[in-house]
């Protein structure tokens, strides 16, 4: 259930805040009586309170008399205050991400073989953005089928938020096409793609014939690779990330026969 101890304010002042509400105006002697708080304490709570601006304090009267704030305006003020509260605490996290990216620095790619793999569509999704967001100089991407790797039905927004990002940085992105998948695909694969990028002098679309499978290659040293589902062809089962520079190299080469005998596609 719901407290105002979820907001913010300590045991004490939860209860010193409902008190004044139940009892109407009173001093701090009848709100310790009422409310339980020692009155030991009750001068900082309802100091406290006051702080907030859930409480209001009548300074003419003697003894002093304290009465709470309306709810709704009380709980508009603690809703400020936790969003000013995670304002900030986002800003702190922003500004420490930002240091440890620039102190954090991957090493040179590995000279010899490394595997790992992500299984089921999450995983897969997860993994294939992960990559996209490391790449540094240069991304390509081959899709033959709309269910594959390039699944920009699913996991569109999210690619192409990490292709658009990639390119501000400055990274080369190249897809390449099977002559059928444009018409297959949504309008608004148009929209998330091409639109958006068609002008970056980085970006470039082709399509050629005769395409098999899908995968990335990132860097030119790191190939993603699909693998489709043994029940069912058209559903991705699992992606296989490679780290091999020999492989790489033979993807990359391969890549580039097939981009020259491409055709730019009309975007």
């Amino acid at each position: 259930m719901a407290d105002l101890r979820d907001l913010g304010l300590s045991e004490y002042e939860s209860r010193a805040y409902r008190s004044l509400l139940d009892v109407g105006p009173a001093t701090a002697k009848e709100l310790s009586d009422a409310s339980g708080v020692p009155m030991g304490r009750v001068y900082d709570v309802l100091n406290s309170l006051e702080r907030h601006r859930l409480a209001r304090s009548q300074a003419a009267s003697r003894p002093k008399k304290y009465l709470a704030v309306e709810p709704d305006a009380a709980l508009d003020r603690l809703l400020e205050e936790k969003r000013r509260e995670l304002d900030e605490q986002a800003e702190q996290y922003a500004a420490v991400v930002d240091e440890l990216s620039a102190e954090l620095e991957a090493g040179e790619p590995p000279a010899e073989q490394f595997w790992t793999a992500a299984l089921g569509p999450e995983e897969t999704a997860d993994l294939l953005l992960e990559r996209l967001s490391a790449a540094d100089e240069r991304v390509v991407m081959i899709a033959a089928a709309p269910a594959s790797g390039l699944d920009i039905g699913d996991v569109g927004e999210a690619v192409a938020e990490e292709l658009e990002a990639a390119l501000e940085r400055g990274v080369e992105v190249s897809l390449l096409l099977s002559e059928e998948l444009p018409a297959q695909l949504p309008e608004s694969v148009g929209d998330r793609y091409f639109d958006r990028m068609a002008d970056h002098p980085n970006f470039e679309v082709r399509t050629a014939s005769g395409l098999r499978g899908t995968f990335t290659l990132v860097d030119d040293a790191e190939v993603c690779m699909e693998v489709p589902s043994p029940v069912d062809p058209e559903e991705s089962f699992a992606m296989i990330d490679l780290k091999d520079p020999e492989f790489a190299g033979d993807v990359r080469r391969t890549f580039r026969e097939r981009w020259s005998e491409a055709s730019p596609l009309g975007l």
